[in-house]
This record gives C-alpha cells, structure tokens and sequence, in this order.
C-alpha cells in the first residue's frame, strides 16, 4: 500500500492482521515511526527510533527503511537499513549517527564493521541500524528477510 502526503512519500507493506511490517522512506524525507501495538506502554523505543532516522536524514544517508521487528525477535523493536554512496559516507553516517545518539542521552551502542566500512552495525538495545555501501546491501538483501510475514500468517 503506498501512501502519499504533500511531497512526501512513505510506503508501508501491511501483514494481513494489519501490522506494518516495514516503512520505507522517500529520500530527503523521514516520517517518525511509532510502535503499532497498544499493549506496549513505552514509547522509549519510538523516540530512539526517531533520533535515528533524524540522524540519518541529517548525514544524507540513501534508502532508509525501517522494520518494526518488535514481537518477530529479542534483539530489538526497529530495525533500520540504509546505504551510503562509498565506504567513507558509510563510515561518516555512522559516526554521526554515534555522536548524535550519545549527545541525546542513548549512550554508547555497540558498533561492528568500522574498520572495512562496507557494512556496519549499530545496536542501541531498542534500535539495530545496518549501514551499508550499496552493492554489499543489495548482495546480503536483509530486508527481505525481515520483512517476509510470519509462517504463522500465512497458513491462515
């Protein structure tokens, strides 16, 4: 389904229960995202979430899609894949993506694959950001992966 605000475009694929399972968003353009489920009081993780897409926005990183993965898996509520156009982008969106989350209050979050800067990976606890070169995301495609619906739904 895709939904079309004044000069913004956001697409969201819908589970068949209705459960957004990933949004994608128009380059130069971020929408906050917030968690879909009523039963989760905390909205900490939709602020981290928002802080990042900001961040990323800010660093003009390509692509951006995020994956609510709250309830599919313990690792976190979002994931979030983006690309940057070379090695060193990937590495400066990181970077800032890192200092921004620290100047907000998030702390430090647990970073692999800086030193190559092909693909690194940015876990905040709520948050799991991948930063990739172009060419290395489209090879692994983990949004695919993530966004399939669950072998539950399909059986309904």
């Amino acid at each position: 389904m895709i939904w079309f605000a004044k000069s913004v475009m956001c697409m969201v694929c819908h589970s068949e229960k209705g459960k957004a399972l990933t949004t994608l968003h128009a380059k130069g353009k971020t929408l906050a995202v917030v968690p879909k489920s009523a039963e989760r009081g905390d909205d900490a993780a939709a602020r981290a979430l928002h802080a990042v897409l900001v961040s990323l926005e800010d660093s003009k990183a390509e692509d951006i899609v995020t994956i609510d993965i709250a309830g599919k898996s313990a690792l976190g509520d979002f994931m979030v894949v983006v690309s940057g156009r070379s090695s060193r982008h990937v590495m400066a969106i990181s970077d800032h993506l890192l200092t921004d989350l620290k100047d907000e209050g998030y702390g430090s979050a647990r970073v692999e694959g800086q030193d190559a800067g092909d693909w690194i990976l940015i876990d905040t606890g709520d948050i799991i950001v991948h930063v990739f070169r172009p060419e290395i995301r489209e090879f692994y495609n983990i949004e695919k992966m993530w966004a399939a619906p669950d072998m539950d739904e399909t059986l309904h």
